[in-house]
């Protein structure tokens, strides 16, 4: 997900209202998320719906690494070497 440009993706919530079909156009095209504020705070936050699967992919892959981890860490692991005969057996 590219970076929030402070001047174009804080939005008050009177804004968005007006021009909801703009805002959608430039989150699509942009891929940066769109904050809206209400009385000066964060409310919500709109984002492109392909970067908020690639978000949630990388969110679901570091919980399993830290999942890995913790079982590594536990002695639950297995070999190398019989993980990957596994692994290849699996796709034969």
């Amino acid at each position: 997900m590219k970076r929030i440009n402070f001047d174009q993706d804080i939005q008050p919530l009177s804004e968005f209202r007006a021009g909801v079909s703009k805002f959608l156009n430039q989150v699509n095209e942009s891929k940066r998320p769109l904050v809206i504020t209400q009385r000066g705070k964060g409310v919500a936050v709109l984002l492109d719906v392909a970067e908020f699967e690639l978000m949630q992919q990388k969110l679901e892959l570091l919980e399993d690494i830290q999942l890995a981890e913790t079982q590594l860490k536990n002695g639950e692991g297995i070999p190398h070497d019989e993980a990957k005969a596994k692994i290849l057996s699996s796709i034969k």
